[in-house]
């Protein structure tokens, strides 16, 4: 499906496009716009990490397998990986490349990635006259309560704040620049292929059901029946990508179902799927001030997007289950 907008015969930029939301954007535009020139900018993993640990990038050769456009191995904090794309024209560009662990550190290393080269992407759209759909986080409203509404944000770590800085950006532009259209979506928990790779950042989805595979008890926090989240497939997703590339209005907008759903539901949907039974093993949240409800007003993203999350819960686990088993047999 398409969306209602033709990207064919258009110059695309998709930074991060070996990470798991813009590899399947790119996937969607090459599958549903054969005439679209796609660029990929991404630096690749190299194992370095975080002082947590955690990968500095998820980006990944395994999730463009079949990919037929061009691709730069780059990095956004290095002006003369950037000046590689100088040489196109862009008419979209779809900026995903972040470091979006929330519990990275390094605050200078978060900021220069995340905000400073928002500025250099920035001023690339501004030359080149191109639409801006650009990553921000439903981290920006912390431990709030639901529903999570834009305009009313808490960040509490250094990656959450680092997207409330890039949404100010934002919307200073949009107040000084009538000519530019620039749109940032807040994902709320996504899920579906192509994450694997973020490893333990990947979601509950992919986790549970790979212990599952591995005749391993689920486990869950306890109380987790208690405990819900706004989950929203990736098709979902690449819906909202394409339909910011044409929005009503300039903005920012929560990009989720509206529906939580509990971490047993999660669970539960999984071995029901899998036709197991196993028991769940419940261990104690070991983090402080845990976030225990999840769910994006999406009014405004449906009005001045055209946005409407089309896949159930049920439906986009019992979609993802092949792939589940997929990377069961080949990595486990």
């Amino acid at each position: 499906m398409a969306f209602n907008i033709d990207l064919n015969y258009k110059t695309i930029l998709i930074t991060g496009g070996a990470g798991f939301i813009g590899s399947n954007i790119a996937f969607h535009i090459q599958d549903n716009f054969p005439n679209a020139h796609l660029i990929i900018f991404d630096c690749f993993r190299n194992n370095s990490t975080l002082t947590n640990e955690g990968l500095q990038s998820f980006g990944h050769y395994n999730n463009l397998i079949g990919f037929k456009g061009n691709i730069i191995c780059g990095n956004i904090n290095y002006k003369q990986d950037l000046e590689l794309l100088n040489m196109y024209k862009f008419d979209y560009i779809f900026h995903q490349a972040a470091i979006s662990d929330t519990r990275a550190l390094n605050q200078e290393l978060v900021f220069q990635t995340n905000v400073n080269s928002f500025y250099s992407l920035l001023a690339i759209a501004k030359k080149d006259g191109a639409a801006m759909v650009y990553a921000s986080s439903a981290a920006t409203y912390g431990s709030l309560k639901s529903p999570q509404v834009v305009g009313k944000e808490s960040p509490e770590n250094a990656y959450a704040y680092s997207k409330y800085a890039m949404d100010q950006i934002a919307y200073r532009l949009i107040q000084t620049e009538t000519d530019i259209s620039i749109v940032g979506l807040r994902y709320f928990n996504v899920y579906g292929i192509r994450e694997f790779h973020k490893e333990k950042t990947s979601s509950m989805v992919t986790q549970l059901g790979l212990q599952i595979l591995s005749n391993k008890q689920p486990r869950l926090f306890d109380n987790s029946n208690h405990i819900f989240r706004d989950f929203i497939n990736i098709e979902d997703v690449v819906q909202a990508n394409i339909k910011a590339c044409k929005p009503k209005k300039n903005g920012v907008y929560n990009i989720g179902t509206g529906q939580p759903r509990s971490f047993q539901n999660i669970a539960d949907i999984l071995q029901q799927e899998l036709g197991t039974n196993l028991e769940t093993e419940y261990f104690p949240n070991p983090y402080k001030d845990y976030q225990m409800n999840t769910q994006a007003e999406i009014t405004s993203s449906k009005e001045y997007l055209g946005f409407q999350p089309k896949i159930s819960l049920e439906v986009g686990i019992k979609k993802y289950i092949s792939e589940i088993k997929r990377l069961h047999l080949e990595f486990f």
